[in-house]
């Protein structure tokens, strides 16, 4: 009996000295034009940021130039908070790589390290410590994209900086064909997992079975420190004729229960456009898919991707700041997704 209990305090006492992974909770921004918002200053010191994910741009290839162009840059008119870092991140559309060789994918990387500092002195940063590349990239894509950050991370002006990549559930199950990006950590995306454009009443932002499918018995064994983005936003997605037709940020989740403009389509979250709606660009018989996210769900992912995750020092990130998204959900409700990790 004094041996088992010992054993029992043996056990218990190792326990509780496991060290705890340290998280750092932050979140992105993503619009093009940077004003400070005290609402949403409030976030990053209600969970104590250190830092902020700033898109900068998108590059995409440009025909009439050809050669990748930098598209919609962010402009800052007002300063970010002085106490915390700027990470800044590029999005570069996959098919990029499809079109540049070698001398090219120098010149872009060049490009993007200058681009990138200018702007970083724009939002009132002396620095910054860490640049994030956004692309889905593809097993015809990998090895010039892979090519590119090599070139990237190698340029003089980011030189002891640290360079990381978003990650897509596909490229976690798929890492024969996919590769591994070379670089030190990656941002796991956890949402836009379903197909946007497919009609029907899924949520393409976050689906349970799929992060099953792609992670379950893969992320732990995936070989670079991995960060984590959460979605916090919502959106209405337009088809007409069963077509997808894009997403509309004039329709709000409240004009979706005016009846004379809209009916529901077998208690699903499809919803008929039963007039012209011409300041939303919208016709009659339109069909809006609302899709958002509940605290519940982004619960029981947290919950999953803890089970699965190696256990460490990571960043969860939630995409993205501002305010009319944030709202739908308490602090206690993010603190307890944070919780989880």
């Amino acid at each position: 009996m004094v041996k088992v209990t010992w054993l029992m305090i043996s056990v218990c006492f190792l326990l509780s000295c496991k060290q705890k992974s340290v998280v750092d909770t932050s979140f992105y921004f993503w619009r093009t034009q940077y004003k400070q918002h005290k609402s949403e200053i409030r976030y990053l010191e209600q969970f104590k940021s250190k830092s902020i994910y700033v898109r900068i741009m998108d590059v995409d290839f440009n025909p009439d130039l050809q050669q990748a162009a930098p598209v919609s840059p962010i402009t800052f008119s007002d300063p970010l908070p002085e106490a915390i870092d700027i990470i800044p991140v590029v999005f570069i559309v996959n098919q990029v790589f499809t079109r540049l060789d070698s001398a090219q994918r120098a010149v872009l990387a060049g490009r993007i390290a200058t681009f990138v500092t200018a702007k970083v002195k724009q939002a009132g940063k002396r620095g910054f410590t860490a640049l994030q590349i956004d692309c889905d990239w593809t097993k015809t894509t990998r090895d010039s994209y892979f090519d590119f950050l090599e070139k990237l991370e190698a340029h003089p002006l980011l030189r002891g900086k640290m360079l990381s990549v978003t990650l897509r559930l596909h490229q976690v199950k798929n890492i024969a064909s996919s590769g591994i990006p070379p670089v030190e950590r990656a941002m796991l995306m956890c949402y836009n997992m379903g197909n946007l454009r497919k009609y029907g009443p899924q949520n393409s932002i976050l689906d349970q079975e799929e992060m099953n499918v792609y992670l379950k018995d893969y992320l732990e064994n995936y070989p670079l420190k991995l960060d984590v983005a959460l979605p916090v936003f919502e959106w209405a997605v337009v088809f007409r004729n069963a077509a997808y037709a894009g997403i509309s940020r004039h329709i709000s989740k409240a004009q979706l229960q005016d009846k004379k403009l809209f009916k529901q389509k077998d208690n699903s979250i499809l919803y008929e456009l039963q007039v012209d709606h011409p300041a939303a660009g919208l016709k009659r018989g339109d069909i809006i898919r609302w899709e958002d996210i509940s605290a519940e769900e982004l619960l029981e992912t947290s919950g999953f991707l803890a089970r699965h995750l190696k256990p460490a020092d990571r960043n969860i990130v939630f995409y993205h700041l501002d305010t009319n998204l944030l709202k739908q959900f308490t602090d206690e409700d993010l603190q307890k997704v944070i919780a989880k990790f």
